[in-house]
């Protein structure tokens, strides 16, 4: 079940939330107006992280094949074991 969060804004943003909302704005109610708000402002942050993440990929989606190097996944795993018990961990 979704949780409640109230907010009150006081002055000049109040006003300008009610100049958001009823017959005069685009919204019919301040809610739906804040809703909208974060809802944008996740889409904005999550479209950063993808585009973050894009972005340290784009070396290794343009290199060459000739400059991959070949691993072997249960060796890195066994050297990072033996360095996390090196530590005491």
């Amino acid at each position: 079940m979704a949780e409640g969060v109230n907010v009150r804004f006081a002055g000049e943003l109040q006003r300008f939330i009610r100049g958001r909302v009823g017959e005069s704005g685009l919204y019919a109610s301040a809610s739906e107006y804040l809703r909208d708000l974060v809802r944008r402002d996740y889409e904005r942050e999550e479209e950063r992280k993808w585009s973050w993440l894009r972005s340290e990929l784009s070396a290794g989606l343009q290199a060459s094949e000739a400059e991959f190097v070949p691993l072997d996944a249960r060796k890195i795993v066994k050297e990072a074991r033996a360095r996390r018990k090196a530590h005491g961990r």
